[in-house]
């Protein structure tokens, strides 16, 4: 069934629910779930819907997660906005699934869940010395850039080093290495969080090597953010001739992908133009065909990191997908550095009463159906009645803001079909308290529900004392904070 045909059939089978209309809860404010409310409420003309978040404030990624040099991709902020705030809408913030309340609690309030909370968590790498000092996943740096009140205390040390290593190649990555490198006067004009922009002030760090298992041809990255590190001011940019040296393969990947062939090209320019330039303030190294083998300990301080075992690698073609994957040679090499960052994946986190999938990070899916059991290969009898996913934890921590609106079209043309044909009659014809069932539960429990009024006071004030400082918003970045200015 297509998206548009399901979304016509959920108007007219919600339309002889109004005296008992469809509560819906989300769990998670990012991008999947507030694409999710605002799908279900087109779809549904008399739908309640409630999302809530561990956060006090709301958007997800797009407030922690998107660059603050990035000030146009969160301009989406204005669009979610105006959903929080429609009548048939509700906010509740720092509201923790699990703590504040469990699945089976919502399951008994709400006709249909939604878990739309993304990944709060990383992938590991499973070497030796991963648990050294220095060593950070970008997940928490970029938390500690952006004002997360979780990666307020990270504190990375950016002045015992001058250099410092990132383990992967994907936009993230190259976040973090934008970050490091642009100049403190342009990041000051930014909502970088006060803190971070003092630390960078100070940082010592002139040298960022970004290492890559596989070659140019597969790198990670879009060409946008690309383009954007590469253009800034005295800027070396190191990258070996050999490593640009293509195979057939490459060439036949190059042919076929009009994108991977414009990343080569812009970086085959970097290599050109780089080796004509004598000096620069800083450097950016792209390390291509080489992964982290193990971490190196500081021989004057037990304890810390000083550098990453690098082994060299060679691509191989899978015979079945025909991309190629990379190999170790048994070669290796040291890259010494006081700073490590991990960027080779988010991970999401599981929630009790529902199956998991460890080796993917997702809930088993179907559609966004959640799924009983995790070997049940997408029978749709086995399938967790009311319960349903959107975003990262669906399908995985891939995309970009707008994939989310598609994902989450999905889950809603799942749940106009579940409707349709059945799957959730003996549930729509229950009564459910919804809303204020959860609120008299949240108060039960001593829990400071943020309303989205609340949060506008957060937004409020942090908007005045952007202005003071000719920047678009001073976060708070506290737990503490957060909730004194949202509760006064």
């Amino acid at each position: 069934m297509s998206i548009s045909k399901a979304g016509r059939i959920l108007c007219r089978t919600f339309s002889s629910l109004s005296v008992n209309p469809l509560r819906v809860c989300i769990v998670g404010s990012g991008p999947a779930g507030f694409y999710s409310a605002e799908k279900m409420m087109k779809a549904n003309k008399e739908a309640e819907v409630d999302i809530i978040d561990r956060l006090p404030t709301p958007y997800g990624l797009v407030r922690s997660g998107v660059a603050p040099d990035h000030p146009e991709t969160k301009i989406v902020m204005n669009q979610y906005g105006r959903v929080a705030k429609n009548d048939r809408c509700s906010f509740f913030g720092n509201v923790s699934l699990g703590s504040s309340v469990s699945l089976s609690e919502l399951r008994e309030l709400y006709h249909v869940v939604i878990l739309a909370y993304g990944a709060e968590s990383d992938r590991n790498l499973g070497i030796n010395g991963e648990d050294l000092s220095g060593i950070h996943s970008a997940r928490e740096f970029v938390w500690w850039y952006n004002g997360h009140p979780d990666g307020h205390d990270l504190a990375p040390d950016l002045q015992s080093s001058d250099t410092a290593v990132i383990l992967g190649q994907g936009n993230v990555a190259l976040d973090v290495a934008r970050i490091l490198l642009r100049p403190t006067a342009e990041l000051s004009r930014t909502d970088i969080s006060s803190h971070a922009l003092a630390a960078l002030e100070k940082s010592s760090i002139k040298k960022v090597y970004l290492v890559g298992r596989r070659g140019p041809v597969q790198a990670a990255c879009t060409a946008k953010e690309l383009r954007e590190i590469l253009g800034i001011k005295d800027l070396h940019v190191h990258i070996q001739e050999a490593d640009l040296v293509k195979t057939p393969i490459d060439e036949e990947e190059l042919k076929n992908n009009r994108i991977k062939r414009r990343i080569y090209d812009l970086l085959s320019k970097a290599a050109t133009e780089s080796s004509k330039q004598t000096t620069g303030q800083q450097e950016l190294h792209f390390v291509f065909f080489r992964k982290p083998h193990s971490f190196l300990e500081s021989d004057n301080k037990r304890g810390l990191v000083a550098g990453v075992h690098l082994e060299k690698t060679i691509l191989k073609e899978d015979e079945d997908t025909r991309k190629q994957f990379a190999v170790g040679t048994g070669q290796f090499e040291d890259l010494e550095s006081g700073l490590v960052l991990k960027s080779i994946g988010y991970k999401s986190v599981p929630v009790d009463g529902i199956p998991f999938d460890y080796n993917k990070g997702i809930i088993p899916n179907v559609g966004g159906r959640v799924l009983s059991h995790t070997s049940s290969g997408g029978d749709l009898a086995a399938v967790e009645e009311g319960v349903y996913v959107s975003g990262w934890l669906k399908r995985g921590p891939t995309g970009i803001i707008a994939t989310n609106l598609y994902c989450a079209e999905e889950t809603i043309a799942s749940i106009s079909e579940d409707i349709e044909n059945g799957r959730l009659g003996s549930l729509c014809r229950q009564t459910k308290p919804g809303r204020e069932g959860l609120g008299r539960l949240l108060d039960r429990r001593n829990v400071k529900v943020i309303p989205f009024s609340a949060w506008e006071k957060i937004d409020a004030e942090e908007t005045r004392l952007g202005i003071l400082k000719n920047k678009p918003r001073v976060k708070f970045t506290t737990w503490e904070d957060l909730l004194q200015v949202a509760l006064h």
